[in-house]
């Protein structure tokens, strides 16, 4: 194994420890609060934060996210899968939540068919650097690498609320 190789492996590694149970540890939260709080939700184009209500807590989460357009609509993708807490989250609530990205406004997700999902997953992988470490295909891998895992991993359609 290269040096390159390995010092990848260990990057990957590190960042699936960071999230053991699919579960943010307690310094993927840290990180998550800077990122949130930061200007990068705002700046860049891929950032952005969702804010949707715990489904116990009643307590608005944020969390941080990448979108990826594709086709003529903005996605995200469940790195984690079906365990993520805001899958659940966001599922309770109905798909509505507020998202900044550029400025904060309210939106609704819809669950994208899981027939649909794969060149969404495969687009948000070729920008999501910090979730390859946690999918099991690598972004240039073939279309249907990305079929098989698509039942996995929830994708959602992010549509702005009218007003």
């Amino acid at each position: 194994m290269s040096d390159v190789t390995s010092r990848q492996e260990a990057w990957s590694e590190q960042k699936r420890a960071m999230y053991a149970g699919g579960h943010p540890n307690d310094e993927a939260k840290q990180v998550h609060r800077r990122f949130a709080d930061g200007p990068l939700p705002r700046l860049l184009p891929i950032a952005a934060v969702l804010h949707v209500r715990g489904r116990t807590s009643g307590n608005i989460v944020r969390v941080p996210i990448v979108v990826v357009p594709y086709g003529r609509h903005w996605y995200t993708v469940s790195m984690l899968g079906e365990q993520s807490n805001w899958v659940r989250n966001l599922r309770a609530a109905e798909g509505d939540a507020e998202l900044t990205h550029g400025r904060r406004r309210g939106v609704h997700l819809t669950e994208v068919p899981i027939d649909q999902r794969a060149p969404i997953i495969k687009r948000y992988l070729m920008f999501a650097f910090g979730a390859r470490p946690h999918m099991p295909v690598r972004w240039n891998d073939p279309r249907a690498a990305f079929e098989a895992i698509a039942a996995e991993h929830p994708t959602f359609r992010i549509d702005r609320c009218a007003g």
